[in-house]
């Protein structure tokens, strides 16, 4: 089965678009949620991504065929599914005017469905799940769950790949009853990832098989029959939408904020100025695996980037090469901002506060990849655009998360900043922003793809 690389499963007149562009501050954050909701798994963002490119003129490509690129026009790959790279090409050769790169990821911390879909106990059908990432594992309990990815499904003409999503909640993790557990206020939801949160979905009795049972129904979703699922990538999602929180509205919560909302500020910036032509080549590139070590066929650990860029550089031994000592890049996920009931877990003079402005993210043991002079360019940025920024530094004494950015930046010798917006409760099955921080990282994103060369 030879892999497609346009997600034309979802039919690009079927999603609605996301970028509110010249619009006020709120309706960039509205735009934000609608894309997240409708987003529940790295592959429906990335087919989201591209049915917003195509609305913008972009031009999927084919990654086993060859490419005829014209000059300051806009065109798109998708990898495995999940992940997927833009770019406009620039007037000139990348190889005399270099690359704008701004990258983020589409997938988040979750509960995956196993191969076997679903089993049976004490006259329940349970779903069988393994967890994605490092979830926030107590906050998946006592939620309204669906079930949303991918299925390689049998057809007439040879296997084919359909999204899928359920529209109500189909499952539930119950939480223990205080009465059972009455240490929990004081020592913690602890949660056995093996043997606590396999989902109850349905009563069960016991005629036939779970799995089956599950599989008729989501191959239903799907147009099919059971028989006729011949693999599957699925996974939980909370079916509340997002929603606006505060007196003022200042806040808002939603899943998958890390890192949605950077895949979101990245494409309204790369869409943003696209009747403005640039010497150099703009991309943007979202990947998935990102909250699993990026090490797999599409993450930011594989040849996509430099395949892409490659391609884009033309022939010869020296263009790339050429091409990467003229560029940058942005990598950008979502920072801690301080916590009013955890200030202490944050570096005393490194502390983002909700509706700030963009962060910058520094650690001198690269897990960051942001260094002085990379700081610099993020902050002459924000300076032209008159939008404020604020700096993070992990408490030296905890552990410190990481990007995208050290691995590309490692990969293709290219210089790179780590930014993002600041929130809660990262991980979290429900995570939350503020209103006013969507906004501003996009105008900065869009002044960085069109700013002069340097």
């Amino acid at each position: 089965m030879r892999a497609v690389c346009v997600p034309l499963e979802v039919p690009v007149t079927d999603s609605p678009s996301f970028l509110p562009f010249g619009a006020s501050p709120r309706a960039h954050a509205e735009g934000l949620l609608r894309f997240v909701d409708a987003s529940p798994t790295p592959f429906h963002a990335a087919a989201n991504a591209a049915a917003e490119l195509v609305r913008a003129g972009y031009q999927p490509l084919d990654e086993a065929a060859m490419w005829s690129l014209a000059p300051n026009h806009g065109y798109f790959v998708v990898r495995g599914g999940g992940s997927i790279v833009a770019f406009r090409t620039g007037t000139e050769s990348p190889r005399e005017h270099g690359f704008r790169l701004v990258g983020a990821h589409t997938d988040s911390p979750n509960l995956r469905l196993k191969p076997r879909l679903a089993k049976a106990a004490h006259g329940f059908a349970q779903l069988d799940l393994e967890p994605y990432g490092g979830v926030l594992l107590a906050t998946w309990t006592d939620r309204d769950l669906g079930v949303a990815g991918r299925l390689v499904v049998r057809t007439a003409t040879g296997p084919e790949v359909r999204l899928v999503r359920t529209d109500k909640a189909v499952c539930r993790i119950p939480n223990l009853a205080i009465h059972l557990n009455r240490g929990v206020n004081d020592s913690g939801l602890i949660l056995n990832k093996h043997t606590h949160v396999s989902p109850v979905a349905a009563m069960w009795a016991g005629e036939g098989s779970p799995e089956a049972w599950l599989g008729d129904y989501l191959g239903g979703l799907a147009g099919v029959e059971h028989a006729d699922i011949l693999g599957h990538d699925l996974m939980l999602f909370d079916v509340q939408p997002g929603a606006f929180s505060g007196v003022n509205d200042d806040f808002f919560q939603v899943a998958r904020l890390d890192n949605l909302a950077m895949s979101y500020a990245g494409l309204c910036g790369l869409l943003a100025h696209d009747a403005t032509p640039t010497t150099h080549t703009r991309v943007l590139s979202l990947f998935d695996h990102e909250e699993v070590g990026s090490q797999s066929t599409r993450g930011a650990d594989s040849t996509l980037m430099s395949d892409v860029l490659g391609r884009l550089a033309g022939d010869g031994a020296d263009a790339l090469p050429r091409a990467i000592a003229l560029s940058s890049q942005i990598s950008a996920d979502m920072a801690h901002a301080v916590h009013p009931n955890y200030a202490d877990r944050h570096d005393g003079t490194h502390q983002p506060v909700m509706n700030g402005g963009p962060v910058i993210k520094t650690n001198v043991n690269t897990r960051y990849a942001t260094d002085g002079q990379t700081a610099a360019l993020f902050r002459q940025l924000c300076q032209a655009c008159d939008v404020p920024w604020q700096e993070f530094v992990n408490r030296p004494d905890l552990a410190c998360g990481s990007t995208i950015g050290s691995i590309t930046a490692g990969r293709l010798g290219v210089p790179t900043v780590d930014v993002g917006n600041p929130m809660w409760a990262m991980h979290s099955i429900r995570e939350s922003a503020g209103t006013h921080d969507v906004a501003p990282m996009a105008q900065v994103m869009g002044a960085y793809y069109v700013g002069a060369d340097r």
